[in-house]
């Protein structure tokens, strides 16, 4: 869904409470469900106020980052005003994300009856791994995903330099249920549980994400492939054409030969970051634009302001959600993937990249050559192998050491 810009710029979160909050009409209806794509910040944080206040019997969000300020004073304050209507909150946060907010914050919303608690914050080596997931939930029918979190900066206008274009899904149907049940079993782990990581590995692993055009992946820190993971590297493996747009961007060679692939027998377009919050990440991408280029992909530079959107479409089918092509979003993190095999909501999605594109700059191969060197090449090659390897292998061997594959 197409926004106004200049409604989106003279918007910002403290006034947004005096705005419609009424839920976008939907870009697609599949299999009965309705999906709703949520470009601009504004936006989001209007549908995610008309989704709290909307509730009539529970409230279930997940969010790897909650900021105690601004946006998140308006979602808490929202919160609390539904226990005080009589519906069941509950609330989670990621320990490592949302570290920086103390939970005084969220007293006043215990105080109301609303549950709280925080995702791994048990100091080991399990710390590592994080819950990247973002979700909320209304009643078992309606929900929202994405990449966002509750920060001033993901609900900004387009004109804000400290803004992020990013991307929320609005699912309205009976394809909400299922999400449902992973929030019930994510919630005890966290709650009502000591939050043990075989029991964490477990719920991931034994996972059921069924086989209609609805599909909820979850990734999360398996032995073997997790569903995210299992079901992205099929799709890419004999597909014709690619649409991604990453936030981070640093897949190991198994993934990336399967897109390469795609550039070669079809039409394979990426779109990363030329600002970000993590600079090591923007390097590690450009460690890999050489190649890629070489084997026919179309790279862009994505240049309005920071980018934290993750999207994929491949042939007919649509991923939006929580993880980055990274291998940690892949491998590691617990994260929240919507597979929907559409192809109206493929050429939506494909609009929406559109829009992004003719915000962004080619990188082809001789603006690769003009912003490359040796200094360069180094910086680009360190970052990948902090990002790309030893993180994910460092965190992965403290977690799976002596465990067979």
């Amino acid at each position: 869904m197409a926004a106004n810009p200049d409604m989106s710029d003279r918007m910002t979160p403290g006034s947004v409470a005096a705005t419609d909050a009424r839920a976008p009409d939907p870009a697609a209806t599949v299999d009965g469900t309705g999906l709703s794509l949520i470009e601009t910040g504004p936006e989001r944080l209007a549908a995610m106020l008309g989704l709290i206040e909307g509730a009539r019997e529970q409230l279930c969000l997940y969010f790897y980052i909650f900021h105690g300020e601004g946006a998140g004073v308006l979602v808490r304050d929202a919160l609390i005003a539904a226990c005080g209507r009589g519906v069941a909150v509950t609330l989670m946060i990621d320990g490592f994300g949302s570290a920086a907010t103390s939970d005084m914050f969220f007293t006043p919303l215990r105080d109301a009856g609303g549950r709280f608690g925080r995702f791994g914050t048990r100091r080991s080596t399990r710390y590592l791994i994080r819950n990247h997931q973002k979700m909320a939930i209304a009643d078992g029918r309606r929900a929202m995903i994405g990449g966002y979190n509750v920060e001033d900066g993901y609900f900004a206008g387009a004109s804000d330099p400290e803004g992020w274009c990013d991307l929320a899904l609005l699912v309205e149907g009976p394809a909400v249920e299922p999400l449902q049940h992973w929030f019930d079993g994510l919630a005890h782990w966290v709650l009502d549980s000591r939050q043990g990581f075989r029991a964490l590995r477990r719920l991931v692993r034994h996972w059921r994400h069924g086989t209609g055009s609805l599909q909820w992946l979850m990734g999360g820190p398996t032995v073997r492939l997790n569903s995210w993971a299992r079901r992205v590297k099929a799709d890419l493996q004999h597909a014709r054409r690619l649409d991604m747009i990453a936030a981070y961007f640093s897949p190991g060679h198994s993934m990336l030969r399967r897109m390469m692939r795609i550039g070669e027998r079809g039409d394979a377009r990426l779109i990363v970051p030329l600002r970000s919050d993590n600079l090591m990440t923007i390097g590690a991408a450009r460690h890999l634009y050489g190649r890629m280029i070489r084997r026919g992909m179309r790279l862009y530079e994505y240049e309005r302001c920071k980018l934290h959107m993750k999207l994929i479409v491949v042939d007919d089918i649509v991923y939006v959600g929580s993880a980055n092509f990274d291998k940690r979003s892949l491998f590691l993190n617990v994260e929240l993937m919507l597979r929907i095999e559409d192809a109206g909501f493929a050429a939506v999605a494909r609009a929406l990249v559109e829009r992004r594109e003719a915000e962004s700059r080619r990188i082809d191969e001789t603006a690769y050559r003009a912003m490359t060197g040796p200094v360069a090449r180094l910086r680009w090659l360190v970052s990948y192998l902090i990002v790309g390897v030893i993180d994910y292998t460092v965190t992965r061997r403290l977690n799976f050491r002596n465990e067979p594959r």
